[in-house]
């Protein structure tokens, strides 16, 4: 993306970048778990699924609709995964705090409980954070990057 003078993205990619959508991709060896965590609990909507696909389960989520997109894939018997780290997150910059609340709640009826950022930037910034069923952390942020500050 080009920047503007203040730093924050601007809607264009590079002229030499015709870019009509970006996924990004990671495993899991949960893959139901996983499903039902980002589907259910987030909320978020499936675009695609499959089943032993060349080997390969997945699930295309739309981040939303079909422009960003976040892939989970599940592979051989039994599936290996890198380890978590804290800082392999999805961050949701949500329209203020009744937003975040609203997901902070469909998480909590599941039986999720909030946990600790390794980075306290996101705690003082009154993020909230999950594990999914990989141990990969969800950033609930209550604002929006770029539209209300510059930073996080």
């Amino acid at each position: 993306m080009e920047r503007s003078n203040d730093g924050v993205g601007v809607d264009v990619w590079p002229s030499h970048l015709s870019v009509g959508a970006v996924r990004f991709a990671r495993p899991t060896a949960r893959f139901d778990e996983v499903v039902a965590f980002y589907r259910d609990g987030v909320g978020l909507t499936i675009l695609a699924q499959w089943c032993d696909h060349d080997g390969y389960d997945g699930v295309v989520f739309g981040l939303p609709g079909a422009e960003v997109q976040m892939e989970i894939t599940q592979h051989g018997s039994p599936p290996v995964i890198p380890t978590p780290h804290p800082e392999n997150q999805l961050v949701l910059y949500l329209r203020g705090q009744q937003a975040l609340q609203v997901v902070v709640d469909r998480l909590v009826e599941r039986g999720l409980r909030p946990v600790a950022p390794a980075n306290p930037y996101w705690a003082r910034a009154g993020a909230v954070l999950f594990e999914d069923p990989d141990r990969w952390l969800v950033v609930l942020m209550p604002r929006v990057f770029g539209e209300q500050s510059a930073a996080g």
